[in-house]
């Protein structure tokens, strides 16, 4: 998914692109504004008018990802799209969202054990995707035989802990499995196949 376009002059614009791109390589913590300053083509004196801090630009960039793809998330979790059919494309939307914005996963974690509330008010939009439609399809699953017995709300977080662990404990993941930079990349693209079909194979009767 292609980064969000934020409806702003052409130099905000430009902070805005180049501070994702920053901020997709090297974090929060590793991004400088002064790199941030220089790819947008600014000075950092018009960056810092823009913006505060790089905490805030940070939230920017963070609140414009997330805006854009959760209305696609809750489109697809509140489908009528078959069960399978849908855990399949949530695991490719999910692995596509998060491997093209990698800082988000620590972002959200951090943020939301800082405060919680601050977090729901200020950063998520008020229109979470609601599960019910995906908890009917998961009972109605397994009283047609059709998957083994297993509480949607698992089924849910053992989904998105197969995608979302990678990308947070990547520098541990590299270590524990021998791999270079190169070779995790390679690595990151095979799992959306290997997580389908695990997902699959768990859920058969």
């Amino acid at each position: 998914m292609d980064k969000p376009e934020i409806q702003v002059d052409s130099s905000e614009q430009r902070i805005f692109d180049a501070a994702h791109d920053v901020f997709v390589q090297k974090g929060l913590h590793g991004a400088k504004m002064q790199e941030i300053a220089d790819r947008a083509g600014i000075n950092k004196a018009l960056l810092h008018y823009y913006y505060r801090s790089k905490e805030k630009l940070y939230e920017t960039v963070v609140r414009a990802v997330i805006n854009r793809v959760l209305p696609v998330l809750r489109d697809l979790i509140e489908s009528d799209k078959p069960l399978l059919e849908k855990i399949d494309y949530f695991i490719h939307l999910y692995l596509q969202i998060i491997n093209k914005n990698p800082y988000i996963p620590l972002f959200l974690i951090n943020e939301m054990n800082k405060n919680q509330e601050h977090f729901f008010e200020t950063i998520f939009p008020n229109e979470l995707p609601k599960p019910d439609r995906f908890f009917q399809q998961v009972h109605a699953a397994v009283e047609a035989g059709e998957i083994r017995p297993i509480a949607p709300q698992h089924l849910i977080v053992n989904v998105i802990s197969m995608c979302i662990f990678p990308i947070l404990g990547r520098p541990m993941m590299r270590i524990i499995l021998g791999m270079s930079a190169e070779d995790m990349k390679v690595f990151l693209t095979q799992r959306e196949h290997e997580i389908k079909s695990f997902v699959h194979a768990a859920l058969r009767p």
